[in-house]
């Protein structure tokens, strides 16, 4: 029967193979869950679901997929230690939201059982093709930090281009509601994190990347050298370029090992002067000595820096040449490089300039929710007045302190436990004042839901930042720290800084009643 299970599972390689009655757990019920459920059950699978939330959104959601054909959905705690069975016999295959930890007893089982597990990812893969259908190429996109601006650029890249295109995955649209588009994509930007990665088996993009890589997430593989090696799969069956950041060897050492499609080139990416068969800058342009054929000896330029907007950091400029190299693979042309990075809007809560008065800048960068991402962040800027700490993840801050010390001016700390970062301050810049924004500030502004709002502490670090800053300062709410410690997300902790900022700026502007 083993033998059997594999040979159906590796026929499966298309919307149109027979996945009739194929048994299927599904493990979770989010976004990712219910688009695998709902798309195995329009396949004609038996798919039982199992969530281990029993929350009025969740019970709506199993009431729709049991509407649609689904077996059983399983909500409450007690139903993720085990693996169900299928209509009474054992499932064929488990796949799995991307947050549920290899080390769950109902994925542990399920391995031990030898029963495949495949996560959205790699469903998405197997059914992208259909007859009747454009079939899209995907490029792919992971990193540590800068995944979603990345995806984003190339979405607009390639649809300057006037291709149709789309950014799904971990971002936004789910990548099987992409795939399943009634029409189809020309080309798809999939973000997809290491929790996607491991879970993904055969998928074979024409172009992928790996941004950057620090540590994170070390608790869910288990091992940094364990997170490298999922994000390290990003590579593996590449067809045409595996773009890697020249400036990090790690990402170049994992193209180096990366069995990928004859044929297939490494192509680099540099904030500087970049080598042949590299894209990076030249004089305040973006420039390809990649894609041309003249790359020894001359480079096409592909944008300037004033065209990623008012501010272009170093770590923005680099996810701006990631997305070229991605799209220049396709066969992009640099006109479209260049519209697509104009038309491109960041969104908020990244590098976003809130306010800039008598002389201080004030930036929000909620999403630099990891030490790495605030390094990038801290990088940008000379004399700097830091809103930092959070829910730190069992992170160390040394590095990060140590290697932008001289930039700090004072920081300000808004974390319910701040006593890493804390120490880090300590050793690596004892001179620089640090003022601690006591969490019970927050105790009198608790929501019905019973998550600390926040906004009063982050009221208090603008009123204490302001005292600090002046002219030539900025004042960078860069956490290095997740936000659920006091806020319910980091786009919830981001307005309750740019709210707060806003109201300090109009209580300093000058009155205008006198005029």
């Amino acid at each position: 029967m083993g033998a059997r299970l594999v040979n159906r599972l590796d026929a499966l390689t298309s919307w149109d193979a027979d996945w009739a009655g194929l048994r299927v757990v599904v493990a979770g019920i989010g976004l990712s869950g219910f688009s695998a459920a709902d798309t195995l059950i329009e396949l004609g699978a038996a798919v039982v679901v199992v969530d281990g939330r029993d929350t009025e959104e969740n019970r709506a959601k199993a009431d729709t997929l049991k509407i649609v054909g689904a077996r059983e959905v399983l909500l409450g705690a007690e139903h993720g230690s085990a693996l169900p069975d299928v209509g009474g016999e054992p499932a064929e295959l488990v796949v799995t939201s991307p947050g549920w930890s290899p080390q769950t007893p109902l994925l542990a089982a399920a391995a031990d059982a030898g029963i495949p597990l495949w996560g959205d990812v790699e469903l998405a893969w197997r059914v992208r093709e259909r007859a009747g259908r454009r079939t899209a190429e995907w490029l792919a996109i992971t990193g540590t930090n800068g995944k979603t601006t990345t995806v984003g650029m190339a979405e607009s890249m390639l649809q300057a281009a006037g291709l149709r295109a789309i950014a799904a995955g971990n971002v936004g649209t789910p990548i099987l509601d992409a795939v399943r588009d009634p029409i189809g994509y020309d080309v798809i930007a999939v973000e997809l994190s290491s929790f996607q990665l491991h879970w993904t088996h055969s998928m074979s993009p024409l172009a992928s990347v790996v941004l950057n890589v620090a540590e994170d997430h070390v608790d869910w593989h288990g091992s940094y050298a364990a997170y490298l090696a999922d994000k390290a799969k990003i590579y593996e069956r590449t067809k045409i370029a595996c773009v890697y950041n020249a400036e990090q060897r790690e990402t170049e050492e994992m193209v180096e090992a990366a069995d990928v499609v004859e044929g297939c080139r490494a192509i680099g990416f540099t904030t500087g002067m970049p080598a042949v068969s590299m894209v990076g800058v030249v004089e305040r342009l973006l420039v390809d000595r990649a894609y041309i054929q003249e790359r020894r000896d001359s480079a096409a330029e592909l944008a300037s820096l004033a065209d990623l907007g008012d501010l272009a950091p170093r770590h923005q400029v680099a996810n701006a040449l990631a997305a070229a190299a991605l799209v220049r693979a396709y066969g992009v042309e640099p006109a479209a490089v260049r519209e697509g990075l104009r038309r491109f809007d960041p969104g908020s809560h990244r590098i976003q300039k809130v306010l800039e008065q008598a002389g201080v800048l004030w930036v929000n960068d909620s999403k630099a929710t990891n030490p790495h991402a605030a390094s990038a962040s801290l990088a940008s800027f000379s004399s700097v007045v830091w809103i930092a700490g959070g829910l730190s993840k069992g992170v160390n801050y040394d590095e990060l302190i140590a290697d932008h010390a001289r930039r700090l001016k004072a920081v300000v700390l808004i974390g319910t436990d701040n006593s890493a970062l804390l120490a880090s301050l300590r050793r690596h810049a004892p001179d620089v004042p640090v003022i601690d924004v006591p969490p019970e500030e927050t105790e009198d502004r608790m929501p019905t839901s019973g998550v600390p709002a926040g906004e009063s502490v982050m009221a208090a670090a603008v009123e204490a930042a302001a005292g600090l800053a002046a002219d030539g300062d900025t004042v960078l709410m860069a956490p290095a720290a997740a936000s659920m410690d006091q806020f319910t997300s980091y786009a919830h902790r981001g307005n309750a800084f740019m709210e707060a900022v806003r109201r300090f700026g109009e209580g300093q502007a000058p009155s205008t009643k006198e005029q």
